[in-house]
């Protein structure tokens, strides 16, 4: 089947360079291929063009008709693999929890099973009048992640 071929050829590929990774991949009905990926050190045009190459080069034209587009996440994508929370260290994100709770903090930690997110609040005073800054975190393990994205600050 066509769209095992293709995967097969992804593998491959990402097997050969280990600093980039798969967010997505899709084969629609027209053979229109589309990848997106990731990397440990971001994404340049020529990882792109060597993952487009790879699978690309290893196709038939003659037995397959295809187009193939392949391009890095974007900078406001959703996070989606942990090596991408890894990645964003000292970066502010907004995270939505499976509670519904949103929380938007820098993450000052990521392993394979939770985050540190960090960020200061206004409160009032334990005694007497007017608010002080206080330091907060929260600790996240994935699984309680229903959404999490970078946030740019200029």
């Amino acid at each position: 089947m066509f769209r095992d071929t293709v995967k097969n050829l992804l593998e491959d590929s990402l097997e050969q360079r280990k600093d980039l990774f798969l967010i997505d991949f899709e084969v629609t009905d027209s053979n229109q291929i589309r990848i997106v990926i990731d990397g440990d050190n971001g994404v340049l045009v020529e990882d792109c063009m060597f993952i487009s190459r790879a699978v690309e080069h290893n196709l038939d034209r003659e037995e397959q008709d295809f187009s193939i587009e392949v391009h890095s996440a974007g900078a406001t994508s959703p996070l989606v693999d942990k090596r991408q929370y890894k990645k964003n260290i000292g970066r502010f994100l907004k995270v939505t929890t499976s509670e519904d709770q949103t929380i938007e903090g820098k993450l000052t930690q990521a392993n394979d099973d939770k985050i540190l997110l960090e960020w200061k609040a206004r409160e009032p005073k334990p005694v007497g009048k007017g608010k002080v800054t206080v330091k907060k975190q929260a600790e996240l393990s994935y699984d309680t992640i229903s959404k999490a994205q970078v946030v740019i600050k200029f």
